[in-house]
């Protein structure tokens, strides 16, 4: 069973991924047509984190959803859906799924986007992770005038505590990547590094020189030992939040 920090973890992994297609929108097409490869994909980002990191039944309580009224929806039909007030915001909890309108309203009819909840920040604002803001995957600081409600996910109790540490249990999961490497994992490391301002990065799926160089930066910067192997303790460093 899934629970919140993994699916925020999952989420994290695939900042700076950018442009469609995208692995995300390959992943939906190949269950559901071809005519996904370059639709917009904010939801289809927030079905692929769900299946990847075992909350598909929490997050996705109707199966997968591009459409983000459709999603807004399934969660008002089991009674976890929560109007975009400032206060309603206020009592958010990260790994919420949050939908917004552009147009202001609260309406789920209009709802245009949609994100997971990051942290809450307070005064009706939250920090979020989307897919397609941009047509990237980004962090963004949201407000309730912009947010038509959430829905609460019936996620896992984490264990260990009221403050689990997510990553003893996502750190476990993820590959030991350096220089050579190949593959959708060094493309996610490449999307985190962009996060972490090193736009200089190419995002092609190979650890070169230029990665390295980056994670090697990263590392100094998280005080943890540059020796340009992204392992156990990288990965937390690459995949802190933002203060």
């Amino acid at each position: 069973m899934g629970t919140a920090t993994a699916m925020i973890a999952e989420a994290r992994k695939w900042l700076g991924t950018s442009g469609r297609p995208n692995t995300l929108t390959r992943a939906y097409a190949s269950r559901h047509g071809d005519g996904f490869l370059r639709a917009a994909w904010c939801d289809i980002a927030v079905t692929e984190w769900a299946r990847r990191s075992g909350n598909a039944k929490a997050v996705l309580p109707a199966g997968d959803r591009a459409y983000t009224v459709w999603h807004a929806q399934d969660f008002q039909k089991i009674k976890r859906w929560y109007t975009g007030t400032a206060a309603n915001i206020d009592k958010a909890k990260p790994g919420d799924i949050v939908f917004f309108d552009w147009g202001s309203s609260n309406s789920v009819g209009a709802i245009d986007h949609v994100g997971i909840v990051e942290k809450v920040l307070g005064g009706g604002r939250v920090q979020t992770i989307e897919g397609n803001t941009s047509d990237a995957c980004k962090r963004r600081v949201r407000s309730a005038s912009s947010i038509a409600g959430y829905g609460r996910p019936a996620y896992s109790p984490s264990s260990g505590g009221t403050a689990p540490n997510w990553t003893e249990t996502m750190v476990k999961k993820l590959p030991t990547l350096k220089r050579g490497a190949k593959g959708e994992d060094v493309q996610s490391l490449q999307g985190l590094l962009h996060a972490r301002s090193h736009t200089e990065v190419k995002i092609d799926g190979e650890f070169g020189a230029s990665t390295e160089k980056a994670v090697r930066a990263v590392q100094r910067w998280g005080g943890v030992l540059d020796d340009g192997v992204v392992g156990p303790s990288t990965w937390p460093v690459l995949l802190r939040v933002h203060k």
